[in-house]
């Protein structure tokens, strides 16, 4: 460590969450930086991500913006626009029946195209290192945090960031070290509700996703509506979401089948791998004929069991955190992981690079984004639940089953007013406040 410098971070993980803290972290020069990813080379899995106008913010203040802009043919906007239609489509006929109008357009990218902008942007100081699999952390106070990857070897940090997604090492070490400080203070209920929040549990929801040939799907039907508007083709107990990205070469799909009944039971296979569509298929065969175009063109699916972390009662133990997946992994249902993840980043970055955190304040500088953050993230981890019973027709709220025609579109228009309500956060509030409020706590306690 050089005499300039006033930290180490080291980030377990080098997904959007991993990368993003650190592009917001290079503006601290003074803080040294250290990537360690589990896997052999940086490669996102997953296709499509898509990004609100509360995550967009922080892109536009890391000065990603142009760079992102140049990988998509969408163009931000702070006007109304109609982000996705809505259908019931398990029928021979489908209806549409809404259209979700947003503050500004939902910007959707491909996965990788985003990483390696994010790669790009990290300074030739900050080091990669891939085959890191973390094992686990020790920490004493006023100490470094000392951790011990899963090919024997170590190397310690001030401030430990957790981004290693659903399955997190890091979280594993900082709810078992909370359970240790628990059980010595004879705390052992504390200890076992920490305990049992380690391991994620299955939603009940499995999404088969594919990236289409957007020419393939022209061939099929010329003139589908999947090339100018994002859709959501919904039925019972599963639904479908089409766009296009990449410049419109291909079409992000993802089909998902929910068991809502079986929610936080352990899923018996592989979480994910791939699969034949014949496997998913068979539950819209019936559906309307947009939605046999697209599952006509899709290509070597791959079936994700969606799990999700219990919510937690503490994002951070010591100098370390963790953020994304790894704090608050959730169903897919509100598009808001990844943005989740950013939001998270930003406001970690921000704390850590101000005046007034040392490295014996790191502690406090944590405390304080764990108040500011973990609340919301899990509240939008509730909030995308719903939107899984709400797009499956299988809300308690509102009864679909052997109900008249007219009933069916009445109740059909009121679906899509509850989902707009529950999903409206995403456009219709900033994270300046957030930021504010983090700040002024930060400030406070100097």
């Amino acid at each position: 460590m050089s005499s300039g410098t006033k930290f180490r971070v080291a980030i377990c993980g080098a997904g959007i969450g991993g990368l993003t803290v650190a592009v917001a972290l290079s503006r601290y020069p003074d803080i040294e930086v250290e990537i360690y990813e589990a896997a052999d080379k940086l490669a996102e899995i997953g296709a499509g991500i898509g990004l609100f106008s509360r995550p967009w913010e922080v892109i536009k203040k890391l000065h990603l913006e142009e760079d992102l802009l140049k990988t998509t043919d969408i163009r931000p906007t702070d006007s109304p626009v109609p982000s996705f239609r809505y259908r019931r489509s398990d029928r021979p006929e489908g209806i549409e029946f809404y259209t979700l109008v947003t503050k500004g357009q939902l910007m959707t990218f491909h996965r990788p195209d985003f990483q390696n902008v994010l790669l790009r942007r990290l300074p030739p100081s900050y080091r990669i290192h891939c085959s890191k699999r973390l094992r686990s952390y020790s920490q004493r106070l006023g100490g470094p945090v000392n951790l011990l990857f899963e090919d024997g070897t170590r190397t310690s940090c001030d401030v430990l960031v957790g981004a290693d997604g659903i399955r997190s090492a890091v979280r594993r070490s900082l709810l078992g070290e909370k359970a240790q400080w628990a059980q010595s203070e004879n705390n052992w209920s504390e200890a076992a509700d920490m305990t049992a929040m380690i391991e994620p549990s299955w939603s009940g929801t499995n999404a088969y996703r594919a990236l289409i040939n957007a020419d393939k799907l022209k061939l099929r039907d010329p003139n589908h509506r999947v090339f100018t508007q994002p859709t959501q083709y919904l039925g019972r107990n599963g639904y479908i979401i089409a766009y296009p990205i990449a410049h419109g070469r291909m079409i992000n799909f993802v089909a998902f089948k929910s068991q809502h009944h079986l929610e936080h039971s352990k899923y018996p296979e592989s979480w994910v791998c791939p699969t034949d569509k014949t496997e998913f298929a068979a539950m819209f065969r019936d559906w309307e004929p947009e939605v046999q175009a697209l599952l006509d063109c899709v290509d070597k699916p791959l079936r994700w069991a969606i799990h999700t972390v219990k919510p937690l009662n503490s994002f951070v133990s010591g100098n370390v955190a963790i953020l994304g997946d790894a704090a608050h992994a959730m169903t897919p249902h509100q598009g808001s992981g990844a943005g989740q993840a950013i939001e998270d980043a930003y406001i970690l970055s921000l704390l850590l690079g101000h005046p007034l955190t040392t490295r014996a304040t790191i502690s406090r500088a944590l405390s304080i984004y764990d108040h500011i953050r973990r609340p919301f993230a899990l509240k939008t981890q509730e909030r995308s639940r719903l939107n899984g019973q709400y797009f499956t027709l299988s809300s308690p709220e509102l009864d679909f089953d052997a109900v008249p025609e007219q009933e069916m579109l009445s109740k059909l228009k009121i679906l899509g007013k509850v989902f707009t309500k529950n999903w409206e956060w995403a456009w219709m509030s900033s994270l300046g406040g957030s930021v504010q409020e983090a700040l002024r706590l930060l400030e406070s306690s100097g």
